[in-house]
């Protein structure tokens, strides 16, 4: 039986970690579930790693649609989260919705949109017709131009109550989940405590429900400049698969991150 976001939930309200990775063809969707993911994440991050670009701006919606379908074979246990790429939800709520329903179609349990309270009339008209939509807030990977670079965000308070501030307008529009990247451990934990959604960070503390990270980097398998976030569970483990499964040990048990890991 196939994870869903009413488990997911369930596994919030009852504080158990939830493992989330991102996942991007078939035979790892397999391996990944296999070894206990909870979430596999196909992130518009193959841009990076898979088709070598510099952002993940070029990333197409065929591009995600054929990558989700191809994760959907491989998996039958995990729930599945999509990235929408940059420019098909930066656009009207119902040019959202065609091109949301395209990659549900191809197997999405649940779509990731990136941006704060700007989106919450799109989320709102989403999940209002039957798509579940992950939000995404922080350092948002589509608006690295915009935010001059991959930098932490919120750091002063004036930033940090506008961060919380979204999360909870994000939240009341219909988001079942609220990812942060790259933000203060203390401010992750306080929305964190003021939601009831599960969220997930990466490079935002151990408090979050959830942590995820880029396959590609936590098997040590990366390109230029390592971020602070990063663990390279290859270090000590005989095989990809024991890899993942410490991982899975270490989210679960709240090991990671450590404080090495945070802003």
């Amino acid at each position: 039986m196939r994870t869903t976001k009413r488990s997911l939930q369930k596994m919030r309200d009852n504080e158990e970690k939830i493992s989330v990775l991102t996942c991007y063809d078939a035979s790892f969707a397999v391996l990944l579930e296999n070894s206990g993911i909870d979430i596999l994440l196909v992130g518009d991050s193959l841009g990076n790693v898979l088709q070598g670009e510099d952002t993940t701006l070029s990333v197409t919606l065929d591009d995600m649609a054929y990558h989700t379908r191809c994760v959907t074979r491989g998996s039958s246990k995990a729930f599945i989260m999509v990235d929408m790429p940059f420019g098909t939800s930066q656009i009207s709520p119902e040019n959202t919705f065609e091109n949301a329903a395209e990659l549900m179609a191809a197997g999405a349990s649940m779509v990731k949109i990136e941006g704060g309270r700007i989106m919450a009339e799109t989320i709102r008209f989403l999940t209002q017709r039957g798509i579940p939509v992950c939000a995404h807030i922080g350092l948002m990977p589509q608006s690295v131009h915009q935010l001059g670079g991959y930098k932490v965000q919120g750091k002063t308070h004036y930033l940090a109550k506008q961060l919380l501030d979204d999360a909870v307008i994000l939240e009341k529009a219909g988001a079942g989940m609220l990812l942060m990247e790259a933000v203060p451990a203390t401010l992750a934990k306080k929305i964190t405590k003021t939601l009831v959604i599960p969220t997930i960070g990466i490079g935002a503390g151990a408090d979050c429900s959830a942590q995820v990270l880029v396959l590609y980097d936590m098997l040590g398998i990366y390109s230029g400049k390592k971020s602070m976030f990063i663990k390279n569970f290859m270090v000590g483990a005989a095989s990809v698969n024991e890899a993942i499964e410490n991982y899975v040990k270490e989210v679960k048990s709240g090991k990671f991150p450590g404080l090495e890991h945070i802003f």
